[in-house]
């Protein structure tokens, strides 16, 4: 059913942003990027390049639907773990339920990310725990092991469970449960896992020399160090937690969450499983809750997977204790209400003028819609933003693009063949042979080839064009008309 649901809910095409960039990453085979080794993500594009050969449909689509399968995955994961835990099939479904229909994990399994693949193995690596604490047997402390190394692979996300993981191998170690030539296996498959990461950075310290400067690059990309570091708290992130939290949770079952959280705390069997969940539930919610990047509330899918997993744990609490059932439908009726609410919620807000803190200018992208609905049916915003673009530019123009626009501009360049005479250009990737983006650049172009950005925006439009040109609105672009002397 999950997988049904996100397959139709899944982005059509092209998309913008990071997901955009991805896609374009994907066309060019490229694991590595260009923003820092640590959002690199590489075992995520080999499975998406993987599917992009696949020659049915378009290829920005079959990037999207990799997001879709995999976190059909992790839902079908989260049964799987309840029911082994619980031995019922009601907390199961909820927990399953309630994951899928969260907005931040069901929006991004409708366009291309990395978060769903690397919460596919992260279920997967408590599924692996939970066994081994139920059953004694070693070989799924080998599994876990290989299943972090390749969620590392994927996301970085995984170092705090890896460090979760780490603990408890040394406490089993000490008591004797394990032997030390099982570590040396549980490693050597964690190393095997994480080899598309290892390659990397092996093949960036090798480039530079530079090992300090790789591994920092490998643990926080090239500018993010401060935001992963933060130890800061201020009112407007903790309003920002509040309403991440609501938007992902709108429905009564979040009592549920308090109610599994007390029973787990009671418990007394799988110790060892309800220690790690504990930990990780903790660790995950405080990285999440005082990181400062703009697309935070990415970050708390590893909290809302576990969140879900403690709503199955409190419906069967709940469900033992008050039988009849009117109690169970209430309870299959509250994890379906979030639907509702993302349906609601985006004309409401729109009619309430609700600040979304999001940029508002861009051509086929309602923010309301686009931010507050998990699903991308239909959503060909993008395409068209860039078609129309490109087509309504002189020959050989140049685009200054900011990073939301810049990869559908390319996508449509290369993907599509659409008007491979105009230069697209960002900080961070342009169109082959187009010019440096900078001002001196700016100054050799304006008057000898038409000009256009698009955004007139602070912190979309290059600061240099905001201080130095004047721009006359065409079309979805802005023309830069004049250029100004120098202040300086």
């Amino acid at each position: 059913m999950a997988g049904a649901l996100y397959v139709v809910s899944c982005a059509p095409g092209v998309l913008w942003q990071d997901s955009g960039l991805i896609q374009y990453r994907v066309w060019h085979n490229d694991i590595e990027g260009f923003l820092g080794l640590a959002i690199s993500h590489p075992l995520y594009y080999l499975v998406a390049i993987a599917a992009k050969l696949i020659p049915l449909g378009e290829v920005a689509h079959r990037v999207n639907l990799v997001s879709a399968i995999a976190a059909a995955l992790a839902v079908a994961n989260v049964y799987l773990l309840v029911r082994l835990w619980l031995g019922s099939n009601f907390p199961a479904v909820g927990a399953a339920v309630t994951l899928a229909v969260s907005h931040t994990f069901w929006q991004h399994a409708s366009i291309a990310e990395t978060y769903t693949l690397w919460t596919a193995l992260f279920s997967a690596e408590l599924v692996s725990l939970l066994q081994y604490t139920r059953t004694g047997k070693v070989g799924y402390l080998y599994l876990l092991g290989l299943l972090n190394g390749l969620a590392i692979a994927v996301h970085m996300l995984a170092a705090i469970a890896f460090a979760c993981y780490v603990v408890l191998l040394v406490v089993l170690l000490a008591r004797k449960a394990i032997r030390g030539k099982d570590v040396a296996v549980i490693a050597a498959l964690w190393v095997l896992g994480a080899l598309p990461y290892e390659y990397l950075i092996v093949k960036n310290i090798v480039h530079s020399g530079d090992v300090l400067g790789t591994l920092a690059s490998a643990a926080f990309a090239d500018r993010w160090r401060g935001d992963v570091l933060n130890t800061s708290l201020s009112w407007k992130i903790v309003k920002e937690d509040a309403l991440f939290l609501a938007m992902n949770f709108p429905t009564p079952n979040i009592v549920l969450f308090f109610a599994g959280g007390c029973a787990l705390c009671r418990a007394t069997h799988a110790r060892a499983f309800r220690n790690v969940l504990v930990a990780l539930l903790i660790l995950y919610f405080v990285f999440a809750c005082r990181y400062t990047v703009a697309d935070r509330y990415a970050f708390f899918i590893p909290f809302y997977g576990l969140v879900a997993i403690l709503i199955g744990l409190g419906a069967h609490e709940v469900r033992t204790r008050v039988r009849g059932a009117s109690v169970a439908c209430c309870i299959v009726a509250f994890c379906l209400l979030p639907v509702v609410v993302y349906v609601a919620v985006p004309a409401m807000a729109e009619r309430m003028n609700l600040p979304l803190g999001t940029r508002g200018d861009i051509a086929y992208r309602n923010d309301y819609e686009f931010f507050l609905q998990p699903w991308k049916t239909g959503d060909t915003g993008a395409e068209r933003f860039a078609t129309e673009a490109l087509t309504g530019v002189e020959p050989n123009a140049v685009i200054l693009a900011d990073t939301t626009t810049v990869a559908p501009l390319l996508y449509m360049q290369e993907v599509r063949g659409l008007r491979p005479d105009v230069e697209v250009i960002t900080g961070i990737v342009s169109s082959r042979g187009a010019p440096v983006y900078d001002l001196q650049a700016l100054e050799l172009l304006v008057g000898a080839q038409p000009m256009y950005v698009t955004s007139r925006q602070r912190g979309y439009c290059p600061p240099f064009v905001l201080d130095r040109c004047e721009l006359a609105k065409t079309g979805v672009l802005w023309r830069v008309v004049k250029l100004s002397p120098s202040r300086g």
